[in-house]
């Protein structure tokens, strides 16, 4: 994985990763603007799921809420999340499957948001009804789920181990809405990686130790 972005990034420089400074970028301007006096209820009209919303309108909503900063956290974090772990997505994967990975596991974690809400709190995978109005917006499931198919995809094993044992920490240590869904999206999307191995084209079975499929 190492040379693959090294050598993309010496050959073509910022070239390599036009998707993910487009995002950088979106996200830089919806934090802008959901900062000012008049652009926070647009901001969050376009962008902004929650659990308590009709389904049909966070799966419309999805798309930009990915690039919606979280009201509680620190935007450079969301930035930095989007230019590190998405640039080497689009070098290793191609700008369109790190967005329909991202997407996909943006999506497991909503559609978690709900199941939790639904299995209740006593349940050990329920959430509180007071979940129900969390701001569910940002890229950080998005980002897991890349991080996890990448090293899946690059034979990385040890480094994906240690992400899913980080999620699952950071669930132990702060038991929220965000990290059981990134726990959501670390689910499907190795499920995903199960059945591209075991069904997907032939160069995404190449055994162990025959190094990473084109």
């Amino acid at each position: 994985m190492f040379w693959t972005v090294r050598d993309a990034l010496v050959h073509d420089t910022w070239r390599a990763i036009p998707m993910t400074l487009a995002a950088v970028c979106l996200t830089s301007l919806f934090q802008i603007v959901q900062n000012t006096s008049w652009g926070f209820q647009p901001v969050q009209d376009l962008g902004s799921v929650k659990a308590a919303d009709p389904f049909w309108l966070a799966l419309l909503r999805t798309p930009l809420s990915l690039f919606v900063p979280a009201l509680d956290l620190p935007v450079w974090g969301a930035l930095a999340q989007i230019l590190l772990v998405f640039g080497i997505a689009e070098i290793c994967l191609g700008w369109w499957r790190t967005l329909v990975i991202g997407y996909v596991a943006t999506l497991a974690g909503t559609t978690y948001a709900r199941i939790g809400l639904a299995l209740g709190p006593e349940h050990p995978f329920g959430l509180p009804v007071s979940d129900r109005i969390v701001n569910d917006t940002g890229p950080s499931a998005a980002v897991v789920g890349l991080a996890i198919y990448l090293c899946w995809r690059y034979r990385a094993y040890l480094t994906g181990a240690l992400v899913i044992l980080a999620m699952i920490g950071e669930v132990l240590v702060k038991n929220n809405l965000a990290g059981k869904e990134h726990l959501a999206a670390i689910a499907v999307v190795m499920a995903a990686c199960v059945v591209r191995a075991q069904w997907g084209p032939v160069r995404s079975r190449v055994p162990l130790g025959q190094g990473p499929p084109p």
